[in-house]
């Protein structure tokens, strides 16, 4: 995997909600390659958190892209209001669909990447008829609704099943797919996380509740890139 492929999104689930523009400012200034934006909605999953009126407020402090992951159900009304706010990526969970090819196409139609999330005891055949139309993979490496979990060890076999996939797919002639993994990420597990074929990393306690003795999330965040490098 090439340096270029290392990817931090920081989940601003885990930040100052207080002083949020500041904070997204800080990540990208810090070397952030997207933002990480949490939507739930207390039905899918036993949490409430943001919606398109944050990430449109959130737009103009970074240039970086926004990377919308939605656990709601259903989620086809929520897409073309989070491409008006500002979001590159929205990914969302299958099972949340009642039509996954059409919820794909929804987002491409409204000018953003497209992906599908994977829960931790989800199986992964659906992406055998979808590889054409996703952008991006994400593996849940917890159970969602709550930052500050635990990253579950089963999840690396599952990283290592969908990056096969996405190999096989470009060496058939595919488009490049990114592979997220969400859920527990740091700095003393980044690297085995890597080895097993992520290449996009979503950190939201690791980032902002880190000791920051630089002020500005700089230290977490070269932390977190040298141990996905080895170095």
């Amino acid at each position: 995997m090439k340096t270029s492929e290392i990817r931090i999104a920081p989940s601003i689930l885990s930040a100052d909600f207080s002083r949020l523009g500041e904070e997204v400012r800080a990540i990208e200034a810090a070397g952030a390659d997207l933002v990480h934006f949490d939507v739930m909605d207390n039905h899918y999953v036993p949490n409430l958190t943001i919606g398109p009126l944050v990430c449109e407020a959130i737009r103009p402090h970074v240039t970086i892209p926004i990377d919308v992951h939605l656990m709601v159900e259903p989620v086809d009304a929520l897409i073309p209001l989070f491409a008006k706010a500002g979001a590159n990526f929205i990914t969302f969970h299958p099972e949340a669909s009642r039509h996954v090819d059409r919820t794909l196409s929804l987002i491409r139609e409204h000018g953003c990447k497209a992906g599908l999330v994977f829960n931790p005891a989800m199986p992964l055949d659906l992406l055998d008829y979808v590889m054409d139309k996703i952008d991006m993979v994400l593996l849940m490496s917890v159970n969602p609704g709550f930052a500050g979990q635990k990253f579950i060890p089963s999840t690396l076999t599952k990283l290592t099943a969908v990056r096969a996939r996405i190999d096989a797919h470009q060496a058939a002639g595919g488009h490049n797919i990114w592979l997220e993994v969400d859920g527990g990420v740091r700095a003393d597990n980044i690297g085995v996380i890597r080895q097993a074929g992520a290449d996009t990393f979503v950190a939201g306690s690791a980032v902002f509740s880190a000791p920051d003795p630089d002020k500005g999330y700089r230290t977490i965040m070269q932390q977190l890139r040298a141990q996905a490098l080895n170095l």
